[in-house]
């Protein structure tokens, strides 16, 4: 019977004894393995919770565009005028969680969010379907809509502001040269730094496999912290 190498993230049934000492790794490859043999069709998406100002928690799932393990965040873009925007501003702590229910596995992430730098906004913006670009211009995300034709219309109002004459059902655009249409100032990135996190393996007979990871962060910019070192234990499941 072949062992299972306890520490290739990928390969192991379960966490080994010794804990790894940075769970930011571990992710990173269950991440990496699920966007490469995609098991679900966004391997990349999680759950964003945040809190309202009057304390409701608020969960959606958004995609996770980067994973930076060392320093240690994920990237994920939306409206800067979105709920969970507003949320993010009146109280930037946020959790995370990835689920792969194919591989058995689940990663949680607790910590602070803060704006993505404005060149990375743009790079990822340049980088976006020209529908997903109008899009972003063209949606008040969050906020009311009379109807999804009045919806449609303003979408086609916006897309011609920006030089871009659009077919009626936005299915297509009907100017061979596309102008480039630049990052709306409403839109952009938040990089959400772990502060907290928990990895998941699912095991027979309910005894799952569980770790929790802790460090310290402390502001020194405004995108950016200086981490302390990662602390694990291990959790009854």
């Amino acid at each position: 019977m072949t062992e299972v190498d306890l520490s290739d993230p990928c390969s192991a049934t379960r966490l080994p004894a010794e804990l790894p000492p940075d769970p930011m790794y571990w992710i990173r490859a269950w991440l990496d393995e699920a966007m490469e043999k995609r098991p679900q069709r966004n391997p990349n998406s999680m759950t964003a919770i945040t809190l309202s100002k009057n304390g409701q928690p608020r969960g959606r799932v958004v995609l996770c565009k980067s994973f930076v393990p060392d320093p240690g965040y994920a990237v994920f873009y939306t409206n800067y005028k979105s709920d969970k925007a507003r949320d993010i501003e009146a109280n930037n702590r946020v959790a995370l969680v990835f689920h792969w229910d194919a591989y058995g596995r689940q990663a949680r992430i607790e910590g602070e969010a803060v704006r993505s730098p404005a060149g990375e906004s743009d790079a990822y913006f340049a980088t976006r379907d020209w529908g997903s670009q109008l899009g972003a211009w063209g949606s008040d995300q969050s906020t009311p809509v009379e109807s999804r034709a009045a919806l449609i219309a303003q979408l086609g109002r916006r897309a011609v502001k920006l030089g871009v004459t659009a077919a009626r059902n936005l299915k297509s655009i009907t100017v061979e040269d596309r102008p480039v249409i630049p990052r709306p100032p409403h839109w952009g990135g938040y990089r959400v730094w772990a502060q907290r996190v928990e990895l998941w393996i699912e095991g027979t007979d309910r005894i799952h496999d569980r770790a929790r990871w802790e460090r310290t962060l402390e502001r020194s910019g405004d995108d950016s912290f200086v981490a302390g070192a990662w602390s694990g234990t291990r959790l009854q499941p």
